[in-house]
């Protein structure tokens, strides 16, 4: 999709608890630091729509498994109208999901247990930068 891409990311495996690579200055998607936030989400639940103006997100899940899904209704855009779907999770391929201002962002928690979101932007939060939507607002059938 127009505005996303996906990163590998490095993960350590170590004797006393592993280490997981989320972004470094001179990655490709680093657009600057502001804020580092974590956001929790239960098996099942969707949080969602939400669509910054100004942040490119950084979304980074190194607990659990969580299901992102990008909506891009940015008239200009090649991908107008589209819809894509992420799968993020620290087992198998461990990766960091950028996604650029303007577009819409929902995710679900698909682990069996709490999922753990790290998201880093690049300015601290403001209170008005993003717009938010009722899930049922935007049609999407998210599904287990």
């Amino acid at each position: 999709m127009d505005g996303v891409t996906l990163h590998d990311l490095k993960q350590f495996n170590v004797p006393k608890g592993n280490v997981f690579h989320a972004l470094k200055a001179t990655d490709e998607g680093y657009v600057g630091f502001g804020e580092a936030y974590f956001s929790e989400i239960e098996s099942g639940a969707i949080k969602g729509w939400k669509r910054h103006n100004r942040f490119v997100l950084n979304l980074i899940v190194p607990v659990g498994k969580i299901r992102f899904v990008i909506y891009d209704n940015r008239k200009d855009s090649d991908t107008f109208g589209q819809f894509e779907e992420y799968i993020l999770s620290p087992d198998g391929a461990y990766k960091r999901l950028t996604v650029a201002a303007g577009l819409w962002v929902a995710f679900q928690g698909i682990d069996e247990k709490t999922s753990l979101l790290l998201d880093i932007i690049p300015e601290p939060h403001v209170q008005n930068e993003a717009d938010s939507l009722p899930l049922d607002s935007i049609h999407y059938k998210f599904s287990l």
